[in-house]
């Protein structure tokens, strides 16, 4: 009996594979340019190949990277870049509490390789298959599906970063292609898979106008975190009121 639930979970595990690979991919179609500038801006700052790649296969964090590509080119010591992106990343803490009680069943080597690939996108995407009613985060299906979208993604961002190295001798700015509209366009994407009711899709849209408004008010250091925290609270204040006057 056993070894038929065996062999039956080992045949469904490339179609688990395969799901979270298919989920990742609007993560893939924003980490590709969003690493061709950063491997074009590593190239102009004088680091190698090897360097650029390996940097994306390390840290693996694009704000970061971004960041300490321009204290290089502004002679920063190596202290001020490691502070600086730690600062930078810090936000991560948060979201790996948010999604720790999801994780309690893995083991310390599968927490340490999810916590290693977790980023704003793959957290935006995990937040909602973990919340879906009747999932299991834990079962063996579930994990193949996660890892396989961890990787993925990892895998998408570290082929822009060579494309964008390899490829910097042909391009002397990356601003004029473009290519910094496409980190916006990919949250766009995955918050909008996460619209389940009206009330989210009110929420969504205030945060924007919210954070609109407040960067032609003239708030153009704050205006996005502003919007979030004060567009997430008043969701959570509406959800509650409203789950309450349901139950009554």
């Amino acid at each position: 009996m056993q070894q038929t639930e065996t062999a039956t979970l080992e045949s469904a595990m490339p179609g688990h594979v395969f799901s979270g690979m298919r989920q990742a991919l609007p993560v893939v179609l924003g980490y590709i340019p969003v690493g061709f500038a950063f491997g074009v801006l590593g190239a102009k700052v004088g680091a190698s190949v090897f360097n650029v790649v390996l940097m994306s296969v390390l840290v693996y964090a694009g704000s970061a990277q971004l960041i300490a590509a321009g204290l290089l080119a502004a002679g920063a010591t190596p202290l001020t870049i490691v502070v600086t992106t730690f600062i930078v990343n810090l936000r991560h803490l948060l979201m790996s509490a948010a999604l720790s009680p999801h994780l309690r069943s893995y083991g310390k080597v599968q927490q340490a390789l999810f916590s290693f690939e977790l980023t704003d996108e793959t957290f935006a995407l995990h937040s909602g298959r973990f919340a879906e009613p009747g999932t299991d985060p834990a079962g063996p299906g579930a994990k193949a599906e996660t890892f396989a979208l961890n990787v993925t993604a990892h895998c998408a961002w570290v082929f822009g970063s060579w494309l964008g190295v390899t490829a910097s001798t042909l391009i002397a700015d990356v601003r004029p292609i473009g290519l910094d509209y496409a980190l916006p366009a990919m949250f766009i994407a995955l918050i909008v898979g996460q619209m389940k009711s009206r009330l989210h899709i009110f929420i969504g849209l205030g945060a924007g106008a919210l954070s609109t408004g407040l960067l032609l008010a003239g708030v153009d250091q704050w205006n996005v975190i502003f919007a979030t925290v004060g567009a997430a609270a008043l969701g959570a204040y509406l959800e509650e009121k409203w789950t309450s006057a349901r139950s009554f």
